[in-house]
């Protein structure tokens, strides 16, 4: 028995693993589903002081009050920051750490630093001008969704806090790499924020050699919301890696 620890992207919350968590438990794991604070159902506590560390701490509190250890840490889009933080103070509690097309972060980057200065600049002004430092959801389409699953995200998408998106993140690639981890890159179509991370899942540079060593690519063809698009494609990958 495996226990999967879920992290939800921005904008989104723990029901949109919603479709995965049957199956992982189905096999016979332990699954559990973080809602960050301020937003989905945890979006009335929105509020200007949230930060990246309010979200490393949600995520560490979940893993303690679950009482897990030997963690698939599964970390979608956004929360490779977070995984990554994780990783780098607890990594003796973790199995194996899935970045979901994520953010693949370098010791001193923020959230924002890999975007371009269009989208970069946009998101930190929506941030400034909301009454409670936030900016809003893109449209699903974007990640690849349409129909009814482009409906069901684009009214459950809440407003992700500001300051997690230029708080940067001081870590040790080599404590981190020394947790087994899984690049998952969903292509159809890709996601631009996350071009920079594919770039780096293959790069033998990356965290100064550190990254190659211990981590694997697997691919999806779907887009940026495999957990909603293909979540049975989804868990065949997760259980592959017990």
């Amino acid at each position: 028995m495996a226990n999967f620890l879920l992290v939800h992207g921005a904008w989104h919350g723990a029901w949109c693993w919603q479709r995965v968590v049957p199956g992982l438990i189905g096999a016979g794991h332990r699954v559990h589903a973080v809602t960050l604070t301020g937003v989905g159902e945890r979006s009335h506590l929105l509020q200007p002081g949230i930060d990246l560390e309010t979200h490393i701490t949600d995520v560490m509190a979940a893993m303690d009050a679950e009482e897990m250890d030997d963690v698939v840490l599964v970390v979608h889009s956004y929360a490779g920051m977070l995984g990554t933080a994780v990783a780098d103070r607890r990594p003796e509690r973790l199995r194996h750490l899935v970045y979901l097309d994520a953010v693949l972060p370098k010791p001193g980057e923020s959230w924002s630093s890999t975007h371009a200065s269009v989208t970069r600049n946009a998101r930190i002004a929506a941030a400034q001008a909301h009454p409670l430092h936030a900016f809003p959801a893109p449209d699903p389409s974007v990640f690849g969704l349409s129909d009814a699953d482009h409906a069901w995200v684009q009214r459950r998408q809440t407003p992700h806090p500001g300051g997690p998106y230029t708080q940067v993140l001081d870590f040790d690639p080599q404590r981190v790499a020394r947790v087994p981890r899984t690049f998952i890159n969903c292509t159809t179509p890709p996601l631009g924020t996350i071009d920079v991370s594919r770039l780096r899942m293959a790069d033998p540079k990356f965290w100064d050699g550190a990254w190659l060593p211990g981590s694997q690519v697997l691919e999806m063809h779907t887009g940026h919301d495999p957990m909603v698009s293909d979540p049975d494609g989804l868990v065949q990958h997760l259980l592959s890696l017990l």
